[in-house]
């Protein structure tokens, strides 16, 4: 009988772990939740990966479809939910430099778009302005309803920035054919 109650004990708790396990994941010491909500809509990860600059690692980031996918065009032209998060992993990391890094990648992604997006990518540039420090999360989440980007800092709107067009040249900063960094972009691929 105890041997009986020890077996069911131990799989139970095994059973709760796997639960556990399989709600979050980690990714270089920072908790990536496998799920998100937005708009009511339950987001999965789809990948997630650090980014680092001259061997520092400053940001953990995961990509979140409604449709979990490995081809970066469909996700970039998809007018579907989705969202990256951001978590700060360095106190190097300040609004001055998240914006020029932001700014940068811009670049590469807009294109020809650039100048026409460029009023936009000021205004969310103000958005991300504030102090950031060590264990900040951002979410970049887009809503194909009104078509607008929303910006959260630890949970709270700081604002949005309207336009598809600005979703794409922001999700292809990470996922285009010229990404800011080749090895993120296959971890949020998931690949």
């Amino acid at each position: 009988m105890k041997k009986i109650l020890l077996l069911l004990t131990l799989l139970l708790s095994l059973q709760f772990s796997t639960v556990s396990a399989q709600a979050q994941l980690e990714v270089n010491g920072v908790t990536v939740p496998r799920k998100i909500d937005f708009q009511s809509k339950t987001l999965q990860l789809n990948g997630a990966g650090g980014r680092s600059k001259m061997w520092l690692e400053v940001y953990v980031q995961a990509l979140y479809l409604s449709q979990l996918s490995q081809d970066p065009k469909f996700i970039i032209d998809s007018d579907t939910e989705m969202a990256i998060r951001i978590e700060i992993t360095s106190s190097m990391v300040s609004s001055n430099k998240l914006t020029k890094a932001m700014n940068a990648g811009f670049e590469k992604s807009a294109g020809s778009n650039l100048e026409e997006l460029r009023p936009r990518i000021e205004d969310f540039k103000k958005l991300l302005s504030d102090a950031i420090t060590e264990k900040d999360v951002f979410v970049l989440a887009y809503n194909p309803l009104d078509q607008n980007l929303y910006v959260f800092k630890n949970e709270t709107l700081k604002g949005k920035i309207p336009g598809f067009d600005f979703k794409q040249a922001l999700f292809g900063i990470w996922l285009s054919d010229k990404p800011v960094d080749d090895t993120l972009k296959k971890n949020l691929l998931g690949m």
